[in-house]
């Protein structure tokens, strides 16, 4: 059904064992796949207990926020998907995939990310908040019945090495070698990013979100202060970051007060 994983990515998971609750089990590894959530979607709707974890070298149909094709070329990136069923975690799933990822990168690798919201892991050069780069995002796709949600898959990928990324892409994208100036070790990467989402819904699931909350501000500076601007059915509005409330939206100052953005396309300026 599955590729066998690489020898040094089982042993990254068979040593963080005692660290892992969730994820890595069961794990299904492709060299190539159309789309690790489509097929983490598949695992949740025949029963896969959360915490099922599916990782592809590279995707031919990978996908980002609003539709978007994500550039997963084979050998450059990481790409998983993880299978979550935990409806105390459904509504913060998105943040805790990007505190998660985010901090996965800094302890695996010290490269200080950020987190542009919603969910985007980037890296500001010294040339201030206008130079994002973006290094690795965050994807929630969930299914719901008359019942509530069933399960979420929580995707992400991370641009490992450098690539020849599109011309669309490449003045927006990095990858964690093209800053560190060598190649990261990718399983170990992998390994923090699932421990950290493992101790983060721990959390969540025990009824405190409040310091997720608090880390995603820490790690997100830019959404506060920030000029920003975004599309409403009646044109486009603009206005200054004000901050992350507490269940995740993001706050705008305007001239009409501050406005709540949940959702959609917020272009940073």
């Amino acid at each position: 059904m599955s590729d066998a994983p690489p020898p040094e990515l089982l042993a990254a998971l068979d040593a963080a064992r005692g660290r892992l609750r969730r994820f890595g089990q069961p794990l299904y590894y492709f060299h190539d796949i159309g789309s690790t959530n489509d097929f983490a979607a598949t695992l949740a709707e025949h029963g896969a207990p959360e915490g099922a974890t599916v990782i592809a070298s590279s995707q031919s149909a990978g996908r980002g926020r609003l539709g978007r094709d994500w550039f997963s070329p084979p050998g450059a990136g990481l790409y998983v998907s993880v299978v979550c069923r935990d409806g105390a975690a459904v509504p913060f799933l998105t943040v805790a995939g990007g505190v998660a990822v985010a901090g996965g990168i800094r302890m695996a690798t010290s490269l200080p990310v950020q987190i542009k919201w919603p969910n985007d892991v980037i890296v500001v050069d010294g040339h201030g908040v206008n130079r994002r780069r973006k290094l690795a995002g965050i994807l929630a796709e969930g299914s719901s019945t008359g019942n509530g949600v069933q399960h979420v898959v929580l995707g992400f990928g991370v641009n490992l090495r450098s690539a020849a990324y599109p011309a669309d892409l490449a003045d927006r994208a990095t990858s964690i070698e093209a800053e560190l100036g060598r190649a990261p070790d990718g399983a170990a990467v992998l390994v923090e990013i699932l421990v950290a989402l493992d101790e983060i819904l721990d959390q969540v699931s025990n009824g405190s979100s409040l310091p997720l909350v608090e880390r995603w501000r820490a790690l997100a500076p830019s959404a506060a202060g920030t000029p920003v601007e975004w599309e409403t059915p009646s044109g486009p509005v603009s206005g200054t970051s004000a901050g992350i409330a507490d269940d995740g939206a993001l706050l705008v100052k305007t001239a009409n007060g501050i406005e709540r953005i949940i959702s959609g396309e917020v272009r940073w300026v």
